[in-house]
């Protein structure tokens, strides 16, 4: 259901302390938003996941490919968990 390629997970933890294998869950809040991404879609349609896990809101970036959920990119962006928050309506 969920693929990555290992060396961008990676760079991921180095630059924003986020593993992909916990971004998924995100997508297991019952309140996550998903976004499309339209200002970096081009040949295929990205999204956004934003979701609580634990404590922490994180934005999971990602595309649909074969079936599958590929995550690209993860981390806390405060854009978004403000957007989350008011759509939650968490204060």
């Amino acid at each position: 259901m969920y693929e990555w390629d290992e060396g961008k997970n990676q760079d991921n933890i180095k630059k924003h302390g986020i593993s992909f294998d916990l971004a998924k869950e995100a997508f297991n809040d019952p309140k996550r938003l998903i976004l499309v991404d339209e200002h970096h879609s081009q040949d295929e349609e990205r999204h956004f996941c934003v979701g609580k896990v634990g404590e922490m809101v994180l934005t999971v970036r990602f595309v649909l490919r074969n079936g599958k959920i590929r995550i690209f990119g993860a981390g806390h962006w405060r854009k978004e968990r403000k957007y989350y928050e008011q759509r939650n309506q968490i204060h």
